[in-house]
């Protein structure tokens, strides 16, 4: 095949790839996130195929370790919101215009009736949203297992046409590219997910002891907060505090405060995230901060891996350049 064909032909994928995107517009969120799913369970694919399992049962087996995860992930979000939802609207409907906080001869008001409203409104359209949302997740949940066991199932293929468009002199740079893209994902997906899970166990036990209502609702969303880089559960201890401060309680305050912010904020990150470490991208994490925050307000909840992710990959660029200016080799894994 000539090199002006090959080009051309490279050419008429992107046009329907972008073709694709646009007709496929309302689930091109759910599509991106099976591609990268798909992707990271390559290395798992192969292993079950070198163990002696068929393609096609191989692909079964992680698409199904997949799905299980995505659902271990959504459920307990789920629940919360239809379960606690109509409690925190209330809660929110009882909070005063204005709020007068005394505390050691200082006073200070500060005013809630904006943000009170602003929450409610958003809390109510959620509600209704809560009705309709069941069919559009299934739909999209099977999109999603399709998708990744067709993937999957054709590994080797896609990776050879993908591989196949790139000049031989630059395939060293997609494989580069494509290690960077695994490692990041990873973090995204692996890691922040293990540590996620470590956090409402820790969560769950910590407010439970000291006595909240609601433990399973508030280690839920410790554990959702996990994955806010460098914030992180903090915001939840800080408002918890906050709220008993406002109170006159603190040594509540206290209490939930400097040990929540060890036990659930910090303990998770120095048990499990150096374990899996190893596999992740060397990425900073003020720059997974600006991809994280940039992508979601961007590209709204895909943008959380659409933003680390292209930030990784023009750092590895930035990283290849430097480089080849330099005339150094960039040590291949």
């Amino acid at each position: 095949m000539t090199l002006e064909r090959r080009h051309v032909l490279g050419a008429v994928f992107v046009l329907a790839v972008v073709g694709t995107a646009v007709l496929v517009a309302d689930v091109l969120a759910t599509v991106f996130f099976a591609v990268t799913v798909a992707y990271l369970l390559v290395p798992l694919h192969e292993e079950l195929t070198s163990r002696g399992l068929s393609t096609w049962w191989a692909s079964i087996a992680a698409t199904a370790a997949a799905a299980l995860a995505v659902v271990a992930l959504a459920v307990p979000l789920l629940l919360v919101v239809v379960g606690r939802l109509d409690e925190i609207l209330a809660i929110l409907s009882s909070l005063p215009p204005t709020l007068t906080v005394d505390l050691y001869g200082f006073s200070a008001t500060v005013t809630l009736s904006e943000a009170r409203a602003m929450v409610l409104g958003y809390g109510r359209s959620l509600a209704r949203s809560v009705a309709v949302v069941g069919p559009v997740l299934a739909l999209k949940l099977t999109v999603f297992v399709m998708l990744v066991f067709a993937l999957l199932s054709r590994t080797a293929d896609a990776d050879r046409a993908a591989i196949a468009l790139v000049p031989q002199g630059y395939r060293d740079l997609a494989r580069g590219l494509g290690r960077r893209t695994r490692a990041t994902l990873f973090g995204i997906y692996v890691l922040q997910a293990a540590t996620a899970a470590g956090t409402f166990v820790i969560a769950a036990v910590f407010f439970f002891l000291l006595g909240y209502p609601y433990v399973l609702t508030l280690a839920v969303v410790a554990a959702i907060l996990q994955f806010v880089p460098v914030i992180g559960p903090s915001v939840l201890l800080v408002v918890l505090a906050a709220g008993h401060v406002i109170a006159g309680d603190l040594v509540q305050a206290s209490m939930v405060l400097v040990p929540g912010l060890v036990l659930i904020a910090w303990l998770p990150d120095v048990l499990i995230r150096p374990r899996l470490a190893r596999e992740t991208a060397d990425l900073p994490g003020s720059l997974y901060f600006v991809g994280f925050v940039g992508g979601l307000l961007t590209l709204g909840p895909v943008g959380v891996i659409a933003g680390p992710l292209a930030v990784a990959l023009a750092v590895e660029s930035a990283e290849r350049l430097s480089a080849e200016l330099n005339d150094v080799s960039v040590a291949e894994d």
